[in-house]
């Protein structure tokens, strides 16, 4: 589905950001991007959809060479890649709906796009994700009026409005409280299960992280020191990835939580009762 080869991003300023990753994503697999502050995880994201240029490497999704295509080709190869950010990216001043429906934007002319003249079958689809994702009946209300649970579900609405194949998700759950972010991480795998969506998550929280995200990819510098399952991360992997340090108590959260938790992907069944987060 998406692979990555020796991908590498050097800066103007000579610093090198990845340094020849090479990485695999399957058709519906869930992986979990986990590293310092620094070590490349947004910059991975980011050359992944184009948003930052590479400097070397390639970045192959669905056999397609993404680092070779032309402007018109990436802007039609981007529909198939749904971004959801740390920061929500929302216009603050338009409503829930509009900001929804800028996630067809690929596929509408310019005119349809400037005017927000989009078909009934995108409204519709609209009206649908925020059922899903627990919004339902908010749909006039502008988005600086929502808690940031609530931001963080219609950005993951608008991204699935693509109806993408691959899920950049950028540190979904760091301007959140535990409960809500809990509550969004079990939404966008769920959502992942359902649609057979191929996702990286990029996330500091690495007890989260294991808890939801089945496969665990650590970044240390710019290179990938880890890529395995999250029942694996211990002692030795968070030095590998992080540095030295006392991980007792990382580790015994990481246990309790493996133990009980038989399954990382949870359905998110209680919808209307999120809607508040």
């Amino acid at each position: 589905m998406l692979e990555l080869s020796a991908l590498e991003k050097r800066y103007p300023t000579g610093d090198l950001a990845l340094k020849g990753v090479s990485l695999k994503v399957g058709l519906g697999e869930v992986l979990g991007l986990i590293g310092p502050s620094g070590a490349g995880k947004s910059t991975l994201i980011r050359c992944i959809n184009r948003l930052v240029t590479p400097s070397g490497g390639h970045v192959l999704l669905e056999g397609q060479d993404l680092s070779t295509l032309s402007s018109s080709g990436l802007r039609r190869a981007r529909r198939q890649i749904g971004m959801i950010f740390q920061e929500y990216a929302l216009v603050e001043r338009l409503s829930v709906m509009e900001n929804l429906l800028s996630g067809r934007l690929g596929y509408t002319g310019f005119w349809a796009s400037w005017f927000r003249r989009f078909q009934g079958d995108d409204i519709a689809r609209a009206y649908e994700l925020l059922d899903r994702v627990g919004l339902s009946g908010m749909e006039n209300k502008r988005a600086d009026a929502l808690s940031g649970g609530q931001r963080q579900r219609v950005g993951i609405a608008r991204a699935l409005m693509q109806s993408p194949k691959l899920l950049l998700v950028d540190e979904p759950t760091a301007s959140l409280d535990p409960k809500t972010s809990r509550q969004i991480m079990r939404l966008i795998l769920s959502l992942c299960q359902e649609r057979g969506l191929a996702a990286i998550v990029n996330i500091h929280d690495v007890v989260l992280a294991t808890e939801f995200l089945p496969r665990i990819v650590g970044l240390r510098a710019g290179e990938m020191v880890y890529d395995g399952p999250a029942k694996a991360v211990d002692h030795a992997v968070l030095t590998r990835v992080y540095g030295a340090e006392d991980w007792t108590a990382i580790t015994q959260r990481l246990q309790a939580t493996d133990e009980a938790s038989p399954a990382h992907v949870v359905p998110d069944t209680q919808r209307s009762a999120l809607a508040a987060a």
